[in-house]
């Protein structure tokens, strides 16, 4: 297939925050990565309630026209593919929305805000004609890919011990106002939010998770101000007259947990950690070597094993270079020392959706996370909940949809 002959697909955008900008600039990217074939993508609309974000992000990232309303995307019959990034709770209806109006759906996590809704867009996940997926990013990241490679090779031997952080500082400030993050049961705070991408890392690298136990959560700042206008994730505002509101969700969730393999694995997450803006950090451990990856130096990995000669053992570093999965031909300067960062993730997952919308099997990237397994992660996360309700006690995963 010949990029300059094939009908566009025209890509469009719900969301113009952070996350929504990076999809923008992921679908501007798509067909500069990985192999020629795929069909060009038309940059058609961003959508977004607040309309200077939407035109500026329009603007910025070349697409045709910035919208207010998501229906408009969904009735416009001439768009192919949309990125949802705005707030949980509206995941559920525009993505059904779109998926009758015939449209191709990649979705942010956490899938949905409450269990029924993501079960719900599981199911019609099953009986869509288009394509679905959930957006796991870090599925994409180089060095994830390559710790789950050496998981999966056995060059660390029998893996023992999985340990993961995320910890984040944006709602470290008491004066960060209100917003859709901090409404919701407890497990769909910190533990929904950067806690999802720590549960789909640790099954990607080591299997699935078989049970989870010894579960705490705690909120650190109980009531948040209330804005007057427009806010994005980390405002602070001046809370002379403000009124305030409670926090119904986690600040702070830890857990342990079991994989199929015999692994045990230990879990933190955080949205008040001071002075640590976006911190991922994630060791894996086993009989004959070690591993670590950590996001503030996202180009590399850390690896001890039993190829270091005697007396000479001691965790190295190992730049990402093209032996790395993705990164050969996802860089224009795939060379070793280069280094990556969390952005090109998305392009690589758009890319990755871009295949199977146009049906390449030949040489494709995985496949996204689908909606299915963006249901079983706010399951586990449900699961770690009650843990943390019952002072800790053990919970069975086994039954749930793999």
């Amino acid at each position: 297939m010949s990029t300059s002959t094939a009908t566009p697909l025209s890509v469009a955008v719900i969301g113009a925050g952070m996350a929504g900008t990076t999809h923008a600039n992921a679908w501007r990217q798509v067909g500069t990565v990985y192999d020629l074939g795929l069909p060009p993508v038309r940059l058609a609309a961003i959508a977004d309630a607040y309309e200077p974000f939407a035109t500026d992000a329009a603007e910025r990232y070349g697409y045709e026209k910035a919208v207010t309303d998501w229906r408009d995307i969904a009735d416009d019959p001439s768009i192919d593919i949309v990125s949802i990034v705005v707030g949980n709770a509206l995941h559920r209806e525009i993505a059904e929305a779109l998926i009758k109006a015939g449209k191709h759906v990649l979705c942010e996590k956490p899938l949905a805000d409450t269990l029924e809704s993501a079960r719900a867009m599981a199911e019609a996940e099953k009986q869509a004609g288009v394509v679905t997926a959930t957006g796991f990013t870090f599925r994409r990241n180089a060095s994830v890919a390559k710790l789950a490679e050496l998981v999966s090779t056995g060059h660390l031997g029998e893996v023992n011990h999985f340990d993961a952080r995320y910890w984040c500082d944006y709602g470290a400030d008491p004066q960060t106002p209100m917003a859709w993050r901090y409404k919701g049961p407890m497990g769909s705070g910190a533990l929904g939010d950067v806690g999802s991408h720590l549960i789909d890392t640790a099954e990607t690298i080591c299997g699935p998770l078989v049970s989870v136990s010894g579960a705490a959560m705690m909120t650190s700042i109980k009531e948040r101000p209330v804005a007057k206008g427009h806010v994005t994730r980390g405002t602070a505002l001046d809370t002379a007259d403000a009124v305030y509101e409670e926090v119904e969700n986690d600040d702070v969730a830890t857990f342990t947990a079991r994989f199929a393999s015999g692994a045990v694995g230990t879990f933190s997450c955080s949205r008040v950690a001071w002075g640590l803006p976006n911190s991922l950090m994630v060791d894996v451990l086993g009989s004959k070597g070690r591993a670590s990856w950590d996001l503030a130096r996202c180009g590399e990995i850390k690896i001890d094993d039993v190829a270091s000669p005697a007396g000479l053992g001691g965790a190295r570093r190992v730049l990402v270079g093209p032996d790395f999965p993705y990164y050969a031909r996802g860089s224009s300067m795939a060379v070793a020392g280069v280094g990556l960062s969390q952005i090109e993730q998305f392009t690589y997952q758009a890319h990755a959706f871009l295949q199977q919308v146009a049906g390449v099997t030949e040489g494709a990237l995985p496949p996204c996370a689908t909606f299915a397994d963006g249901y079983r992660e706010m399951l586990i996360a449900d699961a770690v909940a009650r843990s943390a309700a019952s002072g800790g006690a053990e919970v069975d995963l086994t039954d749930l949809p793999i």
